[in-house]
């Protein structure tokens, strides 16, 4: 079960640092007409989409990875309870969150992704059912 809980708070900061924080660019992004910058040092979420799309159609991408942070949230709670269904449920997800990791050009995301494949994997034969 140490792998399976170690994966779902892997999965917890993940979805709570790059989902939650969708929410203050999408409003900052909507008042300032730009993206804000992570301590001078680049702008944040500031990937191919963010050059291609329109404001509002950028914050809906926005919007749309925070839904999608939400359910990584939900299958880490199911993961950490056991559930075999958490599980499968997190590593479907990942080709959906890779397209906004793609999209956001987020390099971090693609370390966490893998450190929750491996963590899974080692606990898998701990999994039930549910």
């Amino acid at each position: 079960m140490t792998n399976l809980r170690s994966a779902a708070v892997v999965m917890w900061i993940y979805a709570a640092g790059f989902g939650l924080s969708t929410i203050p660019v999408a409003i900052y992004l909507e008042q300032r007409g730009r993206l804000p910058s992570f301590f001078g040092i680049f702008d944040m979420y500031a990937g191919p989409w963010s050059a291609r799309l329109a404001d509002d159609a950028f914050v809906l991408r926005l919007i749309a990875f925070l839904v999608v942070m939400l359910v990584v949230a939900w299958a880490a709670w199911l993961v950490w309870n056991g559930s075999k269904a958490g599980a499968v449920l997190s590593l479907a997800l990942l080709p959906i969150e890779a397209v906004f990791w793609l999209g956001f050009a987020l390099p971090i995301p693609w370390i966490l992704g893998a450190a929750r494949v491996v963590l899974l994997l080692l606990g898998w034969k701990s999994l039930s059912r549910g």
